[in-house]
């Protein structure tokens, strides 16, 4: 499991970091809130353990800007805000747990695996829009009106990264890291090659979506008739 970790004090972030290690898991982190938006947009993680009161953007501002890009990775807070109100406003913005300052390793041990026994939540997917396109991905089903088309996981892995996305550009290096994995080696080669089937399995159920390319860049899942 690859965990980001965004924590401004420097000694707290660095245990955290170490125990986490030790336990098998990998760990990124950052300082403040720009670092880590900058993290979640470039890379794919399983987990974010976001602290509320960072520099730049405030937690709470990175957490709504990850879920408004309709990223569904798990975040768990960590804050000295024990408040009751401030738990409620952490959890009505996105967060899927939250954990306040000072706490044992063992309890965010707990909650970490916790929230992996979570599937379904966890990977933060079920039926999708965008456009005249409907999409189950655990049917691995693409559909628009009475027209159908089956997916492959791999295919399926890419529509639902450009289908929560729709209209804005994803980058080849995100697509092949959330896809494929941060270290999997995957030539660019094998992204196109999967972008060629994803436009035939539009074709295949006549959508206007259409996946375009933006040279340098990567793609983009638009409407055509907009």
């Amino acid at each position: 499991m690859r965990i980001l970790l965004v924590e401004d004090d420097i000694n707290l972030c660095d245990s955290i970091a170490f125990q986490l290690e030790k336990e098998g898991f990998s760990v990124d982190s950052c300082r403040d809130g720009d670092d880590a938006l900058h993290w979640v947009f470039q890379h794919a993680h399983d987990l974010i353990l976001l602290d509320r009161m960072i520099p730049g953007k405030s937690g709470i501002q990175v957490l709504q800007k990850i879920r408004n890009a309709g990223i569904g990775t798990p975040v768990i807070m960590i804050t000295a805000l024990g408040e009751l109100r401030d738990k409620v406003d952490g959890l009505e913005n996105g967060a899927d747990d939250y954990i306040v300052k000072p706490f044992a390793f063992e309890e965010l041990l707990a909650r970490i695996r916790s929230i992996s026994r979570r599937p379904m939540h966890w990977q933060g997917i079920g039926n999708l829009t965008a456009g005249d396109l409907s999409f189950d991905y655990y049917k691995k089903l693409l559909i628009n009106g009475n027209l159908i088309c089956s997916l492959s996981k791999r295919e399926a892995d890419l529509m639902e990264s450009f289908i929560r996305n729709a209209g804005q550009v994803l980058p080849r290096d995100v697509l092949l890291s959330r896809v494929w994995g941060p270290d999997a080696g995957v030539e660019d080669g094998n992204l196109d090659n999967y972008i060629h089937f994803l436009r035939r399995r539009l074709k295949t159920v006549e959508s206007r979506m259409t996946l375009k390319t933006v040279r340098g860049i990567g793609y983009c899942l638009e409407d055509k008739n907009v």
